[in-house]
């Protein structure tokens, strides 16, 4: 049996490792000035030849923000970061990060930059 100290030690040492996790999680690192040029012309470019060239829809459903609003940013993550199965969404998890993912869905959500 565990002694009560060693317990509550472990105790306060999961409670500190999960509540560092979720700040990280919340806190994730925006790409540099340089790596954003980069995704920018990803969406633009690879993103457009099935969401339109203006991200208003084609082949694959509108990325303009009152099109995703209603959708959690979790889910639009994971489908950038894993695509979706069963349909032409590949995913892009070789290409990108999955902060990477996160950010271009804040910038698609915040109207994506020319």
């Amino acid at each position: 049996m565990i002694s009560s100290p060693v317990r509550v030690g472990w105790l306060a040492l999961l409670l500190f490792s999960s509540t560092a996790s979720s700040q990280l999680a919340a806190e994730a690192v925006a790409p540099s000035p340089e790596r954003r040029k980069e995704l920018i012309h990803l969406v633009r470019q690879d993103c457009g030849s099935c969401h339109g060239m203006t991200l208003q829809g084609g082949l694959g459903p509108s990325l303009k923000p009152e099109a995703l609003r209603e959708k959690p940013v979790d889910s639009l993550v994971a489908t950038i970061y894993g695509g979706r199965p069963g349909t032409p969404m590949p995913p892009w998890h070789r290409f990108l990060t999955e902060d990477e993912a996160r950010w271009v869905v804040d910038q698609l959500l915040a109207g994506f930059p020319e």
